[in-house]
């Protein structure tokens, strides 16, 4: 039977009727938005330097290298990112945050001629009417922030990214008119940011095509990025949904860590986008960006974690394991990839594991013992079989080898 025949598949793979989908950019936000989170450790150089190698090999295409008005401290490790990017050619386009102020704008810009890259200077400022309640903000003056700032960036070389904070719940005569600032003053890239993680995917539709609106009233050519936050848990239906309605690239870091509830988690978006076909990046590295991001930072990866959890393929349960077992034996591991996998592990370079425990039927053991060319016999099947039974966790290898070993040692 052909393989197509084997999935029926409901998923909508293509984007709403009449629109087309673009190339999809990402942009890593993993080494500045990712280390707001107040339980990650900040990682030492040489790790951000192994993780900004790894963001290039699962095919991003620009990352965040940090934030250089925060200090001398932190304006040396940038550049020290910088520098392995032009020194090593990775195939990354980097960028820095910024407040709209020339004193954080200033530095990016120096960074950017000793290292000799051009760096994208984000320049953020907050756009919602409860931000500008709290900090006393008017309009006018977050108009002429945006004017100054963007105006300092192009003057001195740089590409502009402009973000409003909370765009989610801002006015849209505010965010017409910052926006439309920001484009007339030379940005050539705005970004839609959802900072509360206040979003559902209706409203980031309907927002993305206010946005499409007001780049095109300005007549300039300029991309449009989304940037989620998951307070909802609707990070990734949100990321796909402003993919659908026509943004240019999308942020998001590994792991989803971030302040609160964290950013969009870009591992597990990419593996939906690689599943729907609508990327084509090699993500056989997928598992190493996120454990090595993982001890960087102190923040483990829970069990359950799709893809890159501890058991994301593995089972122990008989009727999932038999199904899988029967796929093994027909030597075809895409069907044992597929058979009781919505994701298929292979494309990820990882694979199916089939464990022995409480849950499990014989077919289980015989499997874990044959994989390992220890003979099936079935009286030593039976034993360990019994002890999965008794046991209330799933066998770890070498209690399973103590039971082999004593029955070899009887026999």
């Amino acid at each position: 039977m052909a393989r197509d025949d084997l999935i029926y598949d409901w998923n909508d793979r293509e984007p709403e009727a009449g629109s087309k989908l673009r190339a999809i950019e990402f942009d890593d936000e993993t080494l500045r938005d990712g280390l707001q989170s107040p339980s990650v450790l900040s990682p030492p150089i040489e790790k951000k330097v192994e993780i900004l190698h790894l963001i290039a090999a699962i095919g991003v295409q620009s990352v965040n290298i940090g934030l250089p008005g925060a200090g001398p401290h932190v304006q040396k490790q940038v550049l020290r990112l910088a520098r392995e990017i032009v020194d090593q050619k990775l195939p990354l386009t980097p960028n820095c945050a910024a407040r709209t102020l020339e004193a954080d704008i200033a530095p990016i810009v120096d960074i950017s001629q000793a290292a000799g890259i051009a760096i994208e200077a984000a320049t953020f400022i907050g756009s919602s009417p409860i931000r500008q309640y709290a900090e006393d903000w008017e309009l006018d003056t977050l108009v002429k922030h945006t004017e100054k700032a963007v105006t300092f960036t192009v003057r001195n070389g740089l590409p502009n990214m402009f973000v409003t904070e909370d765009t989610t719940r801002a006015r849209p005569e505010t965010i017409r008119k910052l926006y439309t600032t920001a484009i007339e003053c030379g940005s050539r890239r705005v970004v839609i940011t959802d900072t509360v993680g206040h979003a559902t995917p209706k409203g980031v539709a309907a927002l993305v095509g206010f946005m499409k609106e007001v780049v095109a009233d300005t007549g300039e050519d300029v991309k449009i990025d989304w940037h989620g936050h998951r307070d909802r848990g609707l990070s990734i239906p949100n990321s796909l949904e402003a993919i659908v309605a026509g943004v240019d690239r999308v942020h998001a870091c590994a792991l989803g860590i971030g302040e609160r509830c964290g950013n969009t988690p870009m591992d597990i978006l990419l593996v939906n986008l690689k599943l729907l076909g609508w990327i084509d990046n090699d993500l056989s590295r997928l598992s190493e960006y996120c454990r090595v991001v993982s001890d960087a930072t102190g923040v483990s990866i829970p069990s359950n974690y799709p893809v890159v959890g501890r058991d994301a393929f593995r089972t122990g349960t008989g009727v999932h394991a038999a199904a899988v077992i029967k796929a093994l034996n027909k030597k075809d591991d895409w069907l044992a990839d597929r058979v009781y996998s919505g994701v298929p592990a292979g494309e990820f370079g990882l694979s199916q594991t089939i464990e022995v425990g409480p849950m499990s039927g014989l077919s289980n053991v015989q499997y874990w013992l044959s994989s390992r060319g220890i003979p099936t016999d079935e009286a030593l099947v039976k034993q360990v079989f019994q002890a999965a039974k008794s046991s209330n966790h799933v066998l770890e290898d070498g209690e399973i080898e103590r039971i082999v070993r004593d029955f070899q040692e009887n026999a």
